[in-house]
């Protein structure tokens, strides 16, 4: 081993001259001390050199999986890659064996994938000029670095399992912090100042509950000035149920989760009892294993309960066709390729769709290898389509609040009572019937109560008025019972279906030779033995060796406080993904996540109370320039609310918001006759907008038309809730700021913040201005900006003062009664600083 390195160093041979061994043999054997010390002297250099070696060997097989593989994938891969059909020749840069034949060992001069990537000869060069995607310079130099410590190769990153190494030591004292300043220091940078305390707790406050700190918060916060005043915010935090409905916007984008069906005729369902066990478990701080397994496999746990039932609607969130002339089996087909699809998306952060026609050309996973992940969800009791034009198919569940359980159980006991007394009755009248037969005819007869005396027939027609209240009260029963809510959850057929390779992915197309069973891709290992249906694909997935799943979740949870992950392609751990940005720091929080059993809350607190999660977000020009993305962390994060904070954060602000947690969707102000425009009349009719506290509920729980998605909500970057999405795609629009200007919701939240202003905020305009600042921003204005807006404010006032038809029609916008002013140009003009003060950047936007 040792001379095969040796040779590829300079001078290395000298340690095995041939000269030297016949000098050796010429001269008289050395005493002890003599053999000893050169003996010594050589193992030195030996083991100087083997050491170096190892090294250079690591970073460059470290180089590779970093550096070197993501470029070969996007450059070489559709060409040399897994996908057989697609290989013009043998050579393939996804194996080792491959990349160290064309590579030749880092040998410049014997590579001939180096000559041909170097090259500018059209009939040379790759990739093919056609394909226009040569190597950039910094790419080139990435592949000389690698080569010139050793072409080693090595499995790409995401696909080893995580170590978790020590964080490194005299940088500083968290761990996170400790990663995070080495990767500065090696750059010459240095880390942003804590942010001011007024910015961290809207910053945390934000992130974990997507609602803005009160005021009072923040007074108490930035008057504690205990060591302890931290951690005591995130324990609040943490520990308020408005954490788990931030929590589970995200995981609902990932589940696709809506009130309809999606599709052409997209009627309604009732899925909203699932939201709310999402948002539970959230708050109960549930682990993220039994988290998965419940969703993936609740319905196969022993003694499942109907909570664990309800957690597989998780995979029944799929849209369903209900469209005449549908073709069953195909549409079957496709639920279960989009259960393959989130769960792998979601879970594992992998393209397997990629591999239903063709064995994916990026990644290690076979066409065979899709279809053993589909034949986990392929015996699922489902059809394909449905002939019924709204509500929930099966399988269901159940979904009674208190109230309907205990309604429930007084119906169902009433039904039993009534049984037992018509049983009695009955078994009284065959033992008269009985006795009249043996006896003379004028024994008298009895009574059901075993007293009275009745005639012959008044028997019969006392079991006729019992029968009758018996249906009477099973009927009422069973129409309350069709008031109680249920969830469609997933079930496994009595006999499971075998499934088969789909050529070309066509429904009817099973490929008979090529039947598949239950199975994950061969280069993730194995399932548990003993059992191969979804629970053991669930365990599977949130087993300690299994390497991608807590690298998922933990980058995710730092996309959620620092607006990216660590590995910026989220919704991608495949080989195209990016390369993680701190990778020791990735694998540390993977690792500590399971350690700690996989407590979501511990990896948020580690997070938080990093020195990294409090800098400053403020930025110099050079330092923006040399980093615009923040990938070196050198400060803190700044990023706009997603949609539906971005509403609630207004809500909030005005005093509007409805504090109630769960329950059916709810029904907020759109443009009128958008559905009828949109969805041709489908589903249930007009949008019928609420008249209660619906129109203030977080936006959360606003209904969810797949067809006709919130169009404010649309424009802020919310899915459509078809398919999986794990990462939003974010833009900066100008119809964003006529929405916050223009939107009936806006426009009402602005009016009611001026009313706010008005009646809690002082008895001066400088007093009120500053108020209203501090409710959008968390902190006071300067001077500058004080006197900026004071200036707007009368602005307002004297337009309206000369318009009072203006000012009476923008206070009636919006359902809850306008401020009682005697001087509506007075409200209309702080109506109108309340619109410019949640139109700000800051008032928007977490930093």
């Amino acid at each position: 081993m040792f001379q095969t390195h040796f040779d590829r160093l300079p001078n290395a041979g000298m340690l095995v001259s041939s000269d030297r061994v016949r000098g050796a043999r010429t001269r008289s054997r050395p005493t002890s001390r003599e053999w000893r010390r050169p003996t010594l002297s050589v193992i030195a250099g030996v083991v100087a050199l083997a050491a170096a070696t190892l090294v250079r060997a690591d970073e460059s097989a470290r180089g590779f999986a970093y550096q070197v593989q993501p470029v070969l994938s996007d450059k070489c891969f559709s060409c040399h890659g897994p996908d057989e059909e697609k290989r013009p020749t043998d050579l393939r840069l996804d194996r080792e064996a491959g990349v160290s034949e064309a590579f030749a060992g880092g040998d410049f001069s014997q590579s001939e994938a180096w000559r041909r990537i170097t090259s500018t000869d059209p009939e040379l060069m790759m990739p093919p000029p056609g394909q226009h995607k040569p190597f950039t310079r910094p790419q080139l130099e990435a592949v000389r670095g690698w080569m010139s410590k050793g072409s080693q190769w090595s499995p790409h990153w995401a696909f080893v399992a995580p170590e978790k190494l020590e964080p490194p030591r005299g940088f500083a004292e968290h761990p996170i912090d400790a990663f995070v300043r080495r990767r500065l220091a090696a750059g010459d940078l240095v880390p942003a100042p804590r942010a001011s305390k007024e910015k961290l707790l809207r910053r945390a406050t934000l992130d974990l509950h997507g609602l803005p700190p009160t005021l009072g918060e923040i007074d108490a916060f930035v008057a504690d000035d205990s060591r302890e005043a931290w951690d005591r915010v995130l324990d609040r935090l943490l520990a308020s149920p408005r954490y788990g409905e931030r929590m589970a916007v995200a995981w609902l984008d990932g589940a696709r989760y809506a009130d309809t069906n999606g599709y052409q005729n997209d009627f309604s369902r009732t899925m909203w009892p699932w939201r709310d066990w999402v948002i539970d478990a959230f708050n109960k701080n549930m682990p993220f294993d039994r988290f998965a397994i419940e969703q993936l496999a609740g319905d196969l746990l022993p003694d499942a309960t109907d909570a664990q039932r309800l957690a597989t609607a998780f995979n029944r969130n799929n849209r369903t066709v209900t469209e005449g002339g549908s073709i069953s089996e195909e549409w079957r087909v496709e639920n279960v390729i989009d259960r393959v699809e989130t769960t792998s998306a979601v879970f594992l952060g992998l393209t397997m769709g990629c591999a239903r026609c063709h064995d994916h050309k990026f990644d290690p996973i076979t066409q065979e290898e899709f279809y053993g992940f589909f034949a986990f969800f392929n015996s699922v009791d489902e059809l394909g389509v449905y002939n019924e034009a709204r509500g929930n198919v099966g399988p269901v569940v159940e979904c009674a609040d208190d109230a309907q359980r205990v309604e429930m159980a007084r119906l169902e006991e009433r039904v039993a009572e009534q049984a037992r007394l018509l049983e009695s009755l009955q078994k009284k009248e065959q033992g008269d019937e009985a006795a009249r037969l043996a006896a003379p005819s004028d024994i008298d007869s009895v009574a059901a109560d075993g007293d009275a005396k009745l005639a012959p027939r008044e028997g019969a027609r006392l079991v006729a008025e019992l029968r009758a209240q018996l249906e009477a009260a099973q009927r009422e029963a069973d129409d309350y019972r069709k008031t109680v809510p249920t969830c469609m959850v997933m079930q496994e057929l009595p006999q499971p279906r075998q499934a088969y390779v789909l050529k070309r992915g066509e429904y009817d197309k099973a490929d008979p030779g090529r039947p598949v069973s239950p199975a994950v891709p061969a280069f993730l290992g194995r399932l548990p033995t003993g059992r191969n249906d979804r629970l053991a694909l669930a365990k599977w997935i949130t087993a300690r060796d299994n390497p991608l799943t807590a690298r998922v979740v933990v980058n995710r949870l730092w996309s959620r406080f620092f607006g990216q992950g660590l590995v910026k392609t989220e919704e991608n751990f495949g080989v195209q993904s990016d390369p993680p940005s701190h990778p020791d720091l990735l694998d540390w929080l993977a690792v500590e996540l399971i350690d700690s059993g996989w407590d979501l809350r511990h990896a948020i607190r580690l997070i938080m109370t990093s020195e990294t999660y409090r800098q400053s977000s403020a930025v110099a020009a050079e330092q923006y320039a040399s980093d615009p993305t923040n990938a070196t962390l050198a400060r803190g994060p700044r990023h706009r609310l997603q949609a539906e904070f971005v509403r609630d954060n207004a809500l909030s602000i005005s005093g509007l918001l409805a504090p109630r947690i769960g329950g059916p969707s709810v029904f907020p102000y759109q443009p009128e006759g958008l559905w009828d425009e949109l969805a041709g009349g489908a589903n249930q009719g007009p949008y019928t907008q609420a008249t209660d506290e619906g129109l203030y509920r977080r936006s959360l729980y606003t209904y969810r038309k797949r067809t006709v998605p919130h169009p404010t909500m649309t424009t802020f970057d919310s899915p459509s809730f078809e398919v999986c999405t794990v990462k939003r795609t974010i833009t900066n629009t100008p119809l964003q700021a006529l929405a916050l200007l223009n939107d009936t919701t806006y426009v009402e939240t602005a009016r009611e913040l001026g009313a706010r202003m008005l009646k809690e905020g002082g008895d001066d305009k400088a007093a009120r201005v500053r108020f209203g600042f501090r409710l959008c921003t968390s902190r006071d204005p300067s001077a500058e900006e004080l006197g900026l807006l004071v200036k707007a404010l009368d602005k307002y006032h004297s337009r309206y003062q000369g318009d009072q038809d203006a000012a009476e029609l923008l206070l009636k916008v919006g359902a809850s009664p306008a401020y009682p002013s005697t001087d509506p140009p007075e409200l209309a003009a702080y109506a109108s600083l309340g619109s410019l003060l949640l139109n700000l950047d800051e008032t928007i936007s977490v930093e």
